[in-house]
């Protein structure tokens, strides 16, 4: 329905007030009309802030710097609260981490840190086959290494500003995630995983690279040295309930309790005193956040052994078992890797 308003002036002398003032009537009345629809269509507690098809923009108190960037293309953003917002990724079809994922990271973590209100977000997925798959080894050369405000390149300038923000961060965790994918889930304040549909795995190493996103540094502190060595050098996939028990995750969850939970959890942290959130979360940081030096050493090798001469064989191994199997591949990622 397309309502059109005419708004008349009394433009000349002889224009009767009392017909003016019977258009100013109308024009009250259509105004709350129009008010009564919108209040309909968008009811108050929930927003959705879209720009263009698939594209997302900085919220109204943002909306000039909004105009000096480039859309999310992503990442949805749904606010559930000023306190509470949940985003959540997709990059069809298998929801790779690729450079553009990172510099939209970038754009994200300006958002967050623009919000006075804001206590929590909570990332998750719009596949429920893959979270953040893991990175795009294909596009290993073009990733970003431009410094951001923490003076880091720019995936390490990200998990250390989501870190260090106040706002808590928390991982809902249903489908794979592996290597980058599963590194930006530990660089989150909490995750919580589907009992029967969450994978995990660091498969770097049996793609002949080496992790270079933050398992290095996070899993031995997480889980120990020798559980650390066995994710990362063996490679292979592990169960949600394995990584509850391993302390990769706070907790799996049935599938059909996930969303509960977090939602839950994230409204509660989200009507307690935001000072009191963000002031608990630096006392706990103190202890716990691995040095900026380290991620910068594991990214640097990362980068340097995506172009060891041996990789290209393995990798090219690995296309050839992916065209062969097709999606089974990356659905079993850990079994086919180890078998090339």
């Amino acid at each position: 329905m397309m309502l059109v308003l005419v708004c008349l002036r009394r433009t000349h002398a002889s224009f009767p007030f009392d017909a003016y003032l019977t258009v100013r009537r109308i024009n009250v009345i259509l105004m709350t009309i129009i008010y009564i629809i919108l209040r309909a269509c968008f009811p108050k507690g929930k927003t959705i802030r879209r720009a263009t098809s698939n594209s997302w923009f900085l919220p109204p108190q943002s909306q000039m710097e909004a105009s000096m960037s480039a859309p999310l293309k992503q990442f949805v953003i749904t606010e559930n609260s000023k306190a509470y917002w949940r985003i959540t990724f997709g990059n069809p079809p298998l929801n790779l981490i690729n450079p553009e994922t990172v510099r939209e990271l970038k754009q994200l973590m300006e958002l967050i840190e623009a919000q006075k209100d804001l206590r929590v977000v909570v990332f998750d997925s719009a596949n429920p086959e893959f979270y953040f798959a893991r990175y795009d080894l294909s596009r290993a050369a073009e990733t970003p290494t431009e410094p951001g405000p923490t003076g880091f390149p720019a995936w390490i300038d990200f998990i250390l500003r989501i870190a260090q923000s106040p706002v808590i961060s928390i991982a809902s965790i249903r489908g794979r995630t592996r290597g980058g994918g599963s590194e930006l889930a530990l660089s989150f304040d909490m995750r919580f995983a589907s009992k029967e549909r969450a994978i995990f795995g660091q498969p770097e190493v049996a793609g002949g690279v080496l992790p270079g996103g933050g398992a290095n540094e996070r899993l031995p502190q997480l889980m120990g040295r020798a559980r650390a060595l066995e994710v990362i050098v063996g490679s292979d996939d592990f169960d949600a309930e394995t990584a509850e028990r391993y302390g990769w995750i706070n907790r799996c969850l049935p599938d059909r309790e996930l969303d509960g939970f977090v939602d839950n959890l994230a409204k509660r942290i989200a009507s307690f005193d935001s000072q009191a959130v963000a002031e608990a979360k630096r006392l706990v940081n103190r202890t716990t956040l691995p040095r900026p030096e380290d991620f910068l050493e594991s990214q640097t090798a990362f980068l340097a052994a995506a172009r060891w001469p041996q990789v290209l064989p393995r990798v090219l191994k690995a296309r050839e078992r992916a065209t062969a199997v097709g999606l089974d591949f990356e659905l079993r990622l850990g079994h086919h890797l180890g078998n090339l």
